[in-house]
């Protein structure tokens, strides 16, 4: 079965700035096509008439040639103008044929009404005024001629000839206004993939600089949980190493009870570097998890900064979730980190974050409450912007931002946030099974 779509283009491929080109190849193809229709009609017709003459002979000549111009246009893209030129030269031959052979009665010559049409689909808008005076010129010569006897007077050519003119010029300003709106909406578009290119920059410089944050954020949680467990250490190694240097005598118990906690506290710390390896793991893959083992996650890389805040965890579900793990921690953890700088700003003596966990059909909400003064009002909307924070030099803006961002690439999700004067909730919807 014949392609129509690749039989009216030759075959070719076209870009999206070949469209023109396009659209040019198409119309030369139907222009041959209703050609070879009409040539083969009249050729039926003349043979069935046994029409007698060189009239059949010319028929199957231009059938013939219009098979090759068929043959050529899928050769190369170039011969394109040649095609054009030899089928806009079949029509005004076939337009001045039906002004010299048919009367004016016969209404035969409003098919040259058409001739703007064909030229502004076959041929470019420099040669298209050379072929319309090549016409008018022609047809104004048919009554002052004396070769062929024709049946149309100066007048009537003469009033042809300005209607062609007319739709001419209309046609030539519609063409005009066409291409005006063509080549602003390649502008337009180049405009918007200009703006695209720049918004992506701009995504992935925010990215990146999330990143760094956020590893700013790590490191200084490393340090709070590592600080104490390293005073540890440091104690029970001075302790005993100031027993020897005053001779004190000490048991094996003692001395035992002191390496175990030293290596306690080295396992702790190990097992603390682990948690925050996994964290940074890149690693985009689907895995599955219980909220409850996620919520551990979360307060293993917290610890060190709570101090005097409590945590309260209230997870009834204990739900297996197949999600972006890594991702959903970081959602969690810098939405709990933002809980905590809101309770350290305010200085509460019962300040309290409440992590919760509800189950909604096929989505686990995970909603995150804090007892601070809350978000004023003309703040709360702007939460989720890049680069807004209300820590002043002590943030960056971007926490929030990429969290969200998160949500609605990884989860198609999004943040909600309901905040008053006793405090802010954060609500996180995620699927149970990501796809």
């Amino acid at each position: 079965m014949i392609n129509r779509n690749n039989f009216f283009t030759s075959n070719w491929e076209f870009d999206e700035s070949e469209l023109d080109l396009r659209g040019r190849f198409q119309m030369v193809n139907v222009a041959i096509l209703l050609s070879s229709t009409g040539l083969i009609f009249g050729l039926i017709g003349n043979i069935l008439k046994d029409v007698q003459g060189i009239i059949v002979p010319i028929e199957i000549f231009l059938l013939l040639i219009n098979i090759a111009l068929i043959f050529l246009l899928r050769q190369n893209k170039e011969r394109l103008k040649f095609v054009s030129f030899m089928i806009t030269f079949q029509f005004s031959l076939f337009f001045l044929f039906l002004i010299y052979a048919y009367e004016p009665s016969q209404m035969k010559h409003i098919w040259v009404l058409t001739y703007p049409i064909i030229l502004l689909y076959l041929q470019d808008k420099k040669y298209c005024s050379y072929w319309l005076f090549f016409m008018i010129f022609m047809i104004m010569l048919t009554p002052l001629q004396g070769l062929i006897e024709v049946s149309y007077s100066l007048y009537q050519v003469t009033y042809l000839n300005f209607v062609l003119v007319i739709i001419s010029l209309i046609i030539y300003f519609y063409q005009h206004k066409m291409q005006e709106g063509q080549g602003l909406i390649l502008k337009q578009q180049k405009q918007l993939q200009d703006t695209i290119d720049e918004l992506s920059s701009k995504d992935k410089l925010l990215t990146l600089q999330s990143k760094q944050a956020v590893m700013g954020e790590m490191i200084s949680m490393i340090a709070h949980q590592w600080r104490q467990p390293l005073s540890t250490v440091t104690l029970s190694i001075s302790n005993l190493q100031l027993k020897r240097m005053l001779d004190k005598e000490f048991n094996e118990d003692e001395l035992d009870n002191a390496l175990v906690q030293i290596n306690d506290t080295v396992v702790y710390l190990s097992e603390t570097i682990d948690d925050f390896q996994t964290y940074f793991n890149p690693n985009k893959e689907l895995s599955q998890i219980t909220t409850q083992e996620l919520l551990q996650k979360v307060m293993s890389l917290i610890q060190g900064r709570i101090n005097t805040i409590e945590i309260v965890l209230k997870d009834d579900t204990n739900e297996m979730v197949t999600i972006y793990v890594n991702e959903l921690i970081q959602v969690v953890l810098n939405i709990v980190n933002n809980a905590i700088d809101a309770l350290k700003e305010v200085d509460r003596s019962d300040a309290k974050i409440i992590i919760e966990v509800l189950s909604d059909n096929d989505y686990i909400k995970f909603i995150v409450k804090d007892n601070a003064n809350g978000i004023s009002s003309e703040n709360i909307d702007r939460i989720f912007e890049p680069y807004f924070s209300t820590k002043g030099k002590n943030g960056t803006g971007l926490g929030l931002y990429m969290s969200q961002m998160i949500m609605q690439k990884q989860f198609n999700s999004k943040i909600d946030v309901q905040s008053s004067e006793k405090g802010t909730s954060f609500i996180i919807r995620v699927p149970k099974k990501l796809s």
